[in-house]
């Protein structure tokens, strides 16, 4: 449970109050369209949900992470166009909007809230755009591990404690990092993690997470099914947080970071047992 009094915690708070008015105005529009899918329309809803499960997640506020998720499953399948945004399903992404509504409202209890129902009805939206594709990561496979960082200290502590879990390559700013990822997925081997900081010479990591995820979608992969990108910062100001968000990154952890937190996100994303 987050302190209601961290000044951090409360701009989060009023930040995700914004996008679900913003996502409760999109989806009203996308129920008016019918099956049509308007692409920018559905992309904004789903960074939007993406935002407000990133922070969730940020301030262990499990339930209102969980529910975020499952939504955006859903939106990803009509991203993909293997899911017709049929009324009945918008109807029903819409009272998951409210329900998160109503979750950060009341933020100390949204842990202990029973949300059951309202996953089961989205995953039941979700099972026929669902395909073999889908699948989560083998965790038995070594991971391919890109860490993006231009601090010595911070990227030996990281190395060492990633190599542990599978091959990690390095680089020193965003515009190294861009060149790699270009260069492992024209070889087939694209990368499982990727840690990035946000302050760096020549791009910053803002820029290169945007980047790597258009060049994900160039090649038809959704940022569902990308790479996971956990962005490493000293950098703690809530807007920059939403944005990283915005830009699709899937976690957000400060500095010094805390080992055993990466080490949960990595399970969480299924890339370790």
């Amino acid at each position: 449970m987050i302190d209601l009094d961290d000044e951090l915690a409360q701009e989060y708070l009023a930040e995700c109050r914004e996008h679900l008015d913003t996502i409760e105005a999109d989806l009203l529009a996308m129920e008016r369209r019918g099956a049509e899918i308007d692409e920018e329309l559905v992309n904004r809803v789903f960074r939007a949900v993406h935002s407000v499960k990133g922070g969730a997640g940020f301030f262990d506020l499990v339930k209102i992470r969980e529910l975020a998720h499952h939504t955006e499953d859903a939106l990803a399948l009509i991203r993909a166009r293997t899911l017709v945004p049929t009324p009945e399903r918008v109807r029903i992404l819409l009272r998951a909007t409210d329900t998160l509504s109503e979750l950060i409202d009341d933020p100390e209890t949204s842990n202990q809230a029973d949300i059951g129902d309202m996953v089961a009805a989205l995953a039941a939206v979700c099972a026929p755009g669902r395909t073999a594709a889908d699948a989560g990561p083998h965790q038995n496979q070594r991971l391919r591990v890109l860490l993006v960082e231009d601090d010595f200290v911070s990227r030996l502590l990281l190395q060492t404690f990633l190599s542990r879990y599978g091959e990690c390559h390095i680089a020193v700013n965003g515009r190294e990092a861009v060149e790699a990822f270009c260069s492992a997925a024209e070889q087939g081997q694209g990368y499982d993690l990727i840690c990035m900081d946000i302050m760096m010479p020549e791009m910053d990591g803002r820029e290169a997470v945007r980047q790597i995820r258009a060049l994900e979608e160039a090649r038809g992969i959704l940022s569902t099914n990308g790479a996971k990108i956990i962005m490493t910062t000293t950098v703690t100001q809530i807007r920059e947080v939403s944005r990283c968000f915005m830009e699709l990154c899937d976690a957000y952890l400060l500095k010094p970071i805390d080992l055993g937190r990466l080490l949960g996100h990595m399970r969480a994303y299924q890339l370790v047992p």
